[in-house]
């Protein structure tokens, strides 16, 4: 039997098409070309020529690689073939200049996934639900909403308090968290994120957009008291109408909730809550 593992590129698409993963209408066939280009690595574990097994990495912030499109033959499931390539992946992404985070984001039930993650060496940070809605009405208090902040001084002493500091979990885009450290929050990125600050100036949220299959408002709120908070969410439901007025397509708001403040929700609350994710990481040092 003749193993080999190598980097994938555009002209592997019918390889990897004709694999049986048994995931229907699996979206890398419709953006493959993307994900073997730029910032995404995809590796591909091949077995007498045949593609069995992919996984890869993708670069943020130029610090962190997060790992993803794991996917194997399902004739071939239970003969380690995934652990082999993402160690294999693993490596070259600490290999990767200036990478110093690696790290995973998979679903609460999905056992396989984190048992090749906890083999691999890789710890549980934190897990999330990606709570979304497009009606925030029943959470308003008829407060007055927050005030903007556009200096971005401002900006960034919130979030090296918050965030930096502390090396809290960072929401950077929808299904992308990562450990906070200076290299996430670019001038670009605060200059181009909405800042709001409550009235006594003890409170702030962050609403950035994103698009996966929808448009989102992406709300970042880094307290566990959201629900006791009167104002924000009259501010959160006017960037959301701003949003959607620009979209003119499905947009929702999404904001990622730890277990405990799903435990708070109040009753009737507006939230999809779909199974949580939980991420994975492991330091550069830590690969040592």
């Amino acid at each position: 039997m003749n193993l080999l593992i190598r980097q994938l590129h555009v002209e592997d698409l019918p390889r990897f098409a004709k694999m049986d993963t048994g995931i229907e209408d699996d979206y890398i066939l419709a953006i493959f070309d993307r994900l073997v280009t730029g910032n995404h690595h995809l590796y591909g574990l091949f077995i007498d020529g045949e593609l069995v097994s992919t996984g890869g990495y993708t670069v943020y912030a130029n610090r962190y690689a997060m790992l993803g499109r794991l996917r194997s033959d399902q004739s071939l499931q239970g003969r380690n073939l995934s652990t082999k390539l993402m160690t294999f992946v693993i490596e070259k992404a600490l290999q990767h200049p200036g990478i110093e985070w690696v790290g995973a984001n998979t679903q609460e039930h999905n056992i396989p996934a984190q048992r090749v993650l906890e083999k691999l060496g890789l710890t549980t940070e934190i897990t999330l639900f990606n709570a979304t809605t497009n009606n925030v009405t029943s959470l308003q208090s008829g407060s007055e909403p927050w005030q903007p902040i556009h200096d971005l001084n401002r900006k960034r002493e919130w979030i090296e308090k918050t965030y930096v500091q502390s090396s809290a979990v960072f929401p950077l885009e929808c299904y992308y968290p990562f450990p906070a450290s200076p290299a996430l929050f670019s001038d670009d990125h605060l200059q181009n994120w909405s800042f709001y600050e409550n009235h006594n100036q003890t409170r702030f949220f962050i609403a950035k957009t994103d698009q996966k299959k929808y448009h989102y408002l992406h709300v970042v709120y880094p307290w566990s008291d959201l629900w006791e908070q009167n104002g924000l969410w009259e501010t959160v439901s006017a960037a959301y109408r701003t949003l959607k007025k620009q979209t003119g397509e499905d947009t929702y708001i999404w904001i990622d909730l730890t277990k405990e403040e799903v435990n708070l929700l109040p009753d009737a609350h507006p939230f999809a809550l779909p199974s949580p994710w939980i991420l994975y990481g492991m330091n550069q040092d830590d690969s040592i």
